[in-house]
């Protein structure tokens, strides 16, 4: 059930119905509307009583399974604030670093460099899940100290991944917004304790999961108190092996239809090639995405881990700049402006 409260009535009017379905057994949480008002989700149903307070403007009794996540409770879309970084805002957001930490050294470097090409975010693995139990897992605690040093350095917020709930608070001492990966996507446990973790929280697609299968998860985190969820296209599975996923940009509108969540893409897991990963970086954005989040090192071949997807800083500062250029296109600017940076840049 979800019952809708006006701004003007927003504080009172929501103690009354969250006091109401709580003493029937039922548990409800509440989540600002986007427009100074609440909405409150619960998991059943009320008598009418119960929710007959001032300033209640609807009650939908079915909605979507995802209903924290859903347009039916906030017409708005969200804004998920990292740091200085607002995801979902005016400017699209840029994530970028190596796909996983190396040493501090070179992770300081990188984060020089993607911040002067113009990335608003720094990402890197200390803790990586491989497919081969013999590939490199990251550097774990100390990986995380080199992200940090390299924020302190920069300012860039960082984000990266957990894998287990028991690794929740470490990691989320040391950054900025957890990352679920797309292995964990429907790992329940990470997700509620990433949910109470007090951090903003990037949510991967599961290769083989459908939409509602990743709104759900969204749910888990949005259910579990944290209003701050961005989800992530990041490519799925198809019987096509010439590219490493296919990355399904039917997501990123079809998700801006269905949730007021952000929406970030990740050209680089969702192609595996390198020379894709600046076209469909332009394509993410064409699509309506709030930002990118992609894999850079100053040596992409060297590189520890996903080195055929990484890109070199400068092909970053070229995606930065033609995107930029495209979101402006989009958004009404004078065309001759902003064909001249899309041709020269």
């Amino acid at each position: 059930m979800l019952v809708r409260i006006a701004a003007h009535n927003a504080v009172t009017s929501t103690e009354i119905v969250l006091t109401n379905a709580r003493t029937l057994g039922l548990d409800a949480r509440a989540m600002s509307d986007g427009q100074g008002g609440m909405a409150i989700g619960i998991d059943g149903e009320l008598p009418d009583g119960a929710w007959d307070v001032p300033g209640v403007i609807s009650v939908l009794r079915k909605h979507k399974p995802y209903m924290l996540a859903s347009r039916e409770l906030r017409d708005a879309r969200s804004v998920v604030r990292v740091g200085d970084v607002a995801i979902g805002g005016d400017e699209p957001v840029v994530m970028a670093g190596p796909c996983v930490i190396e040493n501090e050294r070179d992770t300081i470097e990188i984060a020089r460099m993607v911040k002067e090409a113009g990335a608003t975010m720094l990402r890197g693995g200390a803790f990586k899940p491989r497919s081969s139990p013999y590939a490199f897992q990251g550097l774990g605690e100390p990986g995380l100290q080199h992200l940090a040093r390299a924020r302190e350095i920069t300012g860039l917020p960082v984000v990266t991944e957990v894998m287990e709930p028991d690794q929740v608070e470490l990691v989320a001492d040391y950054s900025d917004m957890l990352q679920i990966g797309a292995r964990n996507m429907s790992n329940f446990p990470l997700l509620k304790r990433a949910g109470r973790a007090g951090k903003p929280v990037l949510l991967k697609r599961g290769f083989s999961a459908t939409i509602d299968e990743w709104m759900m998860s969204a749910e888990y985190v949005l259910a579990s108190g944290n209003p701050d969820v961005v989800l992530c296209e990041r490519g799925i599975r198809s019987f096509d092996t010439s590219t490493r996923f296919t990355l399904d940009l039917n997501a990123v509108p079809l998700a801006r239809e269905l949730t007021h969540l952000p929406i970030v893409v990740d050209p680089s897991h969702g192609t595996g090639r390198r020379s894709l990963v600046e076209r469909m970086s332009l394509a993410g954005l064409a699509a309506g995405a709030d930002g990118l989040i992609l894999e850079v090192h100053p040596n992409p071949d060297q590189a520890l881990c996903d080195a055929s997807q990484t890109i070199t800083p400068e092909t970053l500062q070229r995606i930065i700049r033609k995107g930029h250029a495209l979101v402006q296109l989009l958004d009404g600017e004078p065309v001759t402006d902003v064909l001249t940076t899309l041709i020269t840049a």
